[in-house]
């Protein structure tokens, strides 16, 4: 089941009191209504589907812990790659880190650098897509970070 485009999810705020509660759900409306004027409902049918059927929900699982593995294993990749290069930094939080994306503490600076230097991609603030990394990629992510390191003290 993928529904990363899909918007699912929830917002939840508690509140002291009904008022309170009152006057933040008319703020949350005035937020959102221009994003869009009825919320998706595609992926949560499909995820209604999936958890009603159990051939369909145990394929999922298994898919699920398939990929959640395949990112560990990239990120302990990346890990073990950047510390036998002898990358200076604390490199222990992509491996502390779960989900689909790490950020990786690098700088803007650093960042517009391998952007030109090494064509990766990333947001300024450093987030990477773990998902986007393979095998094959993880060296030159490495090459790219390790060129970066050195170019500001806040690593």
């Amino acid at each position: 089941m993928v529904l990363y485009g899909e918007r699912v999810g929830a917002l939840s705020i508690v509140c002291k009191n009904a008022d309170v509660a009152s006057r933040s759900e008319s703020q949350l409306k005035l937020l959102i209504r221009p994003m869009y004027s009825s919320p998706p409902i595609h992926g949560a049918a499909i995820a209604v589907s999936i958890m009603k059927n159990r051939e369909m929900y145990d394929e999922w699982t298994i898919e699920l812990k398939a990929m959640r593995n395949r990112l560990m294993s990239t990120r302990q990749q990346l890990y073990e790659a950047l510390l036998q290069r002898g990358t200076p930094g604390d490199w222990s939080h992509i491996i502390k880190h779960v989900g689909l994306f790490t950020y990786s503490g690098l700088s803007e600076e650093q960042v517009a650098f391998m952007t030109r230097e090494y064509h990766i991609y990333m947001p300024a603030n450093g987030r990477m897509n773990m998902a986007g990394l393979s095998l094959k990629t993880v060296p030159h992510l490495v090459d790219a970070i390790h060129a970066a390191v050195p170019m500001s003290t806040s690593k």
